[in-house]
């Protein structure tokens, strides 16, 4: 007789994982499939392990500008295997936490690759074989991939994607990134600030192209201070490895030639081998298409994460639409996700952080709004920290004082966004935003100070 589960997890990424532990914290007996690593890419080939490569990528930068701060160093050494090393153990440590959580909570973790054989039945195949579960609930969280085109495909070792050049120990020459999104910029900045001849290919007119169009401007100009080559509103028509070299072609007909290249131009949901198409759950755009409650068409069947079709592909979305859809099997009242609530950030340097809409969105829907921008060259923190560059720009709503986006580029912007995405959630007015005090001196004054100024009352501008 196969094992019962009331909750049964397809991947145990940010979306996985936590709907396995909130299932089992609510009483449900639950389970967790996964066939590569406990964390998913986000923790083992993403998020996580390039955070651990940008920190020591700020810091090369910081040191070659020591000499601003009255310091003397001597050349900079870079140990890139050592680099490379470091961010695999923080990867490995979050994965042996996740596995630990699941013991904690009582989550049984089965390893192998899952197909949904009828609604309620999950067949796992293993090294050791195939074993049949059943569940009343099955959550399907197995997230996404990097995308490639034709003409554009990786062979893993001269055209990688974000997995092969995460755990690469070989420091290239010089690499050519296509695509200017959080994930090529983010590794873009990396191998500038190791040594690494850099060079960016964007098909938008403008690089970071879901953010504001003032914030990439304003990006694209700092990062090409620092020697990274940026090239906008040209497509790739081919990328292929040639010899021991990566050859990309513009179909302009200009060609890049490095040691290197980055395929980093979108994801695609890993939808394939699930049994979905004989189950006739529907796919909008490639991705499984869920409603509010992140139920599929058919019953029993759910969606989190990179997978569904709502929302965008980021880990704290999966991470909330998790517990939304594990909360609610569970017979809880929880609110709807507010996607226009929902922060974006780009951990290159200066970094980059959204919510809500953006000054062109507000413009083609002829929304009414007001402006308001502070600089951090007029923040004292940010000067004494030497990072002056960037500003916050906010848009406010003229009649009733409603916070419709705000941007911020600068050193610690992904850090500072929650105050402005709490402002949404919680529907503060720029008149309460202004009336919150921020600590002195800090970064954070900066968006007090671009909501003053959207309100006319700024005393430092």
């Amino acid at each position: 007789m196969p094992e019962h589960f009331d909750v049964l997890v397809i991947g145990a990424g940010p979306g996985g994982y936590p709907a396995a532990i909130r299932a089992a914290q609510l009483g449900l007996k639950t389970a967790c499939i996964e066939r590569e690593k406990p964390g998913g890419v986000c923790l083992n080939w993403g998020c996580i392990p390039s955070k651990a490569l940008l920190k020591t990528a700020e810091l090369a930068m910081s040191l070659r500008h020591a000499d601003d701060l009255g310091l003397t160093v001597g050349p900079i050494e870079i140990d890139y295997p050592k680099v490379i090393g470091r961010s695999r153990k923080v990867a490995e440590k979050f994965e042996k936490g996740v596995r630990g959580l699941f013991k904690k909570y009582g989550v049984t973790l089965l390893e192998g690759t899952a197909t949904i054989t009828a609604p309620g039945k999950v067949a796992v195949q293993s090294s050791t074989g195939k074993v049949e579960y059943l569940a009343k609930h099955v959550i399907i969280a197995t997230g996404a991939r990097a995308r490639t085109f034709p003409g554009m495909v990786p062979d893993g070792e001269r055209v990688l994607t974000y997995r092969e050049a995460i755990v690469r120990t070989e420091k290239p020459a010089s690499v050519t990134v296509l695509g200017a999104g959080a994930i090529g910029l983010e590794f873009a900045y990396f191998w500038n600030a190791m040594g690494v001849d850099v060079t960016v290919l964007e098909g938008a007119d403008e690089i970071v192209p879901v953010e504001d169009r003032e914030i990439g401007a304003a990006l694209r100009r700092e990062l090409g201070k620092q020697g990274i080559k940026i090239t906008i509103g040209k497509k790739v028509a081919s990328c292929k490895r040639d010899g021991d070299k990566a050859v990309t072609t513009l179909e302009d007909g200009t060609v890049f030639t490095s040691d290197l290249a980055l395929i980093a131009v979108g994801i695609a949901a890993n939808v394939e081998g699930l049994g979905l198409e004989a189950l006739g759950v529907v796919l909008e755009r490639g991705r499984i298409k869920i409603d509010t409650s992140h139920r599929t068409n058919v019953p029993g069947i759910y969606a989190i994460g990179d997978v569904c079709g709502s929302g965008p592909a980021l880990a704290h979305v999966a991470t909330r639409q998790a517990h939304i859809c594990v909360e609610r099997i569970a017979g809880q009242h929880v609110p709807d996700l507010d996607y226009s609530a929902v922060p974006g950030c780009t951990y290159c340097q200066p970094s980059v952080a959204s919510v809500g809409a953006t000054e062109e969105a507000l413009k083609k829907a002829g929304t009414p709004y007001k402006v308001g921008k502070f600089p951090f060259i007029a923040n004292g923190k940010a000067v004494g920290a030497g990072h002056p560059e960037g500003f916050v720009k906010v848009l406010i709503d003229p009649k009733y004082g409603a916070i419709l986006g705000a941007h911020v580029i600068g050193a610690e912007a992904a850090e500072m966004i929650a105050d402005f995405v709490m402002a949404r959630s919680a529907e503060v007015t720029a008149e309460h935003f202004i009336h919150t005090i921020h600590a002195h001196p800090t970064n954070g004054e900066a968006m007090m100070e671009a909501v003053a100024q959207a309100l006319g009352v700024s005393v430092h501008l």
